[in-house]
């Protein structure tokens, strides 16, 4: 007997629902709908991090070791992570990563899972920890804490079985995860394992139940298991428009960018080559590296490389500090000319008060909205900063810097993404009213800040 019509458009609503319901069954979903978690929020909030590396490699000028170096080439005589932290701090750094085995395999802290770490090497009479002073560094100096263990070892022989490294891989992250704190992010890098077999949803699994709130690194290989993703360079630069939400394979996912690069270009390990010291990269150098990460909606990620004594380098600590000061001036709250503005609404007034906690809100629903500001005199900028509030998800399509000349509108600037936060740069205009114009947008667009400054270049 065939159904009447209402009966089934029943039956297929159902049929749908049990199909969306079943495991493997993807939602369908557009690229609005996709939302970051709290902790995701949270993490791009961090905007600037360090990742440290330090092991056999630096005592052998080298950047990829092989697995061969004995346990006894690890022997600094200086090591004092809180000299890390305080020089990465002053740079403007929020949290630290440290590289707890590389791929050679060797471990920087006492693990029971292998004799190749620091409990066989002569440093501290095979008593130190080093996860333990940096994650304690860390900490003293109010910075998150996080880790980076390869999942590629060229040195352990379970490596050649999957389902025995698996095992050993899991007890180290085991060790890791329940002894040293809350971790801010943990690294999982995909390099040199072509051709094996990894149970990454164990690994994450894993991780999840100790530290639910740590954010996993990945680049697109790994995107079921990652929550944030890689830049795709080591140039510290991100390319083109940058939107958190991405597509693979059909699969969309809030996978925000990490932007990585070393403070001396080319070596991430220390190095006693004359190369290294020249490679030291200059403020301008990593004042754009920032611009074209954290000014770009990403985060960046800028490795420190401690020498054989365990120290950061005087000259690192120093271009640290100078990037740090040049970076307060340039975009500090001081530095921000829409702070002192005249007469708005409380609306507005909350995207202009140096203060990320608290947003203007353009009408539910509108394609698309201004937000203006009488800055109450004339002034002369030449970049804006714009940031906007993603707990909602990244509604701006597209937008434009204007100023009025008088006449009408012109525009300095203009894009699609916003994201975190976007910084356009322009001719130097002169203006006592300028204005965030939404083109388009779907949902409502809500600005925790709009910025100018006068950089002057």
């Amino acid at each position: 007997m065939t159904k009447p019509p209402s009966l089934r458009r029943l039956a297929s609503c159902l049929a749908v629902a049990l199909l969306a319901s079943l495991p493997g069954v993807p939602r369908a979903e557009s690229f609005t709908d996709v939302k970051p978690s709290p902790q995701q929020v949270a993490w791009q909030d961090l905007e600037f991090g360090v990742i440290v590396h330090f092991g056999t490699n630096t005592f052998l000028d080298r950047e990829w070791g092989d697995g061969t170096a004995p346990a006894s080439v690890f022997h600094p005589d200086k090591v004092d992570p809180d000299q890390w932290a305080r020089a990465v701090k002053a740079a403007g750094v929020r949290y630290m990563v440290l590289v707890a085995k590389h791929h050679d395999g060797f471990a920087l802290w006492p693990t029971g899972q292998t004799d190749y770490s620091v409990k066989a090497s002569p440093w501290k009479a095979g008593k130190g920890d080093l996860v333990r002073m940096a994650s304690d560094a860390a900490k003293k100096n109010g910075l998150g804490f996080g880790v980076y263990l390869s999942p590629w070892d060229r040195h352990d022989p379970r490596y050649k079985d999957s389902a025995a490294y698996d095992k050993y891989y899991l007890s180290q992250m085991e060790e890791l995860v329940q002894h040293y704190g809350p971790l801010t992010e943990w690294w999982l890098d995909g390099a040199g394992s072509a051709g094996h077999v990894y149970d990454f949803a164990k690994y994450v699994e894993t991780l999840r139940t100790y530290q639910p709130n740590t954010m996993v690194f990945a680049d697109m290989a790994l995107f079921d298991y990652g929550d944030i993703r890689w830049v795709g360079n080591e140039q510290g630069v991100v390319q083109g428009e940058n939107w958190n939400v991405i597509d693979r394979h059909g699969q969309l996912r809030w996978r925000p960018l990490e932007v990585d690069t070393p403070l001396h270009k080319n070596h991430w390990f220390f190095s006693s080559k004359p190369d290294f010291a020249a490679s030291l990269k200059t403020v301008d150098e990593l004042m754009d590296n920032w611009e074209n990460s954290v000014g770009k909606g990403g985060q960046f990620m800028l490795g420190v490389a401690p020498d054989t004594h365990g120290l950061l380098p005087d000259a690192d600590v120093r271009r640290l500090a100078e990037f740090g000061e040049a970076l307060k001036a340039r975009y500090g709250d001081e530095a921000n000319l829409a702070a002192k503005h005249g007469t708005v609404d409380d609306n507005v007034a909350a995207a202009l008060d140096n203060d990320p906690a608290t947003f203007w809100s353009a009408p539910a629903g509108s394609a698309n909205a201004s937000l203006e500001v009488d800055l109450g005199r004339e002034v002369t900028f030449d970049h804006a900063m714009s940031m906007e509030w993603l707990d909602g998800g990244q509604n701006v399509h597209g937008y434009a810097v204007q100023v009025w000349d008088g006449k009408g509108w012109k525009t300095v600037a203009q894009a699609q993404a916003i994201g975190h936060m976007k910084i356009d740069a322009f001719e130097p205009v002169t203006a006592r009213r300028v204005r965030l114009n939404i083109l388009s947008a779907v949902g409502t667009v809500r600005i925790r800040e709009f910025k100018l400054f006068k950089v002057g270049r």
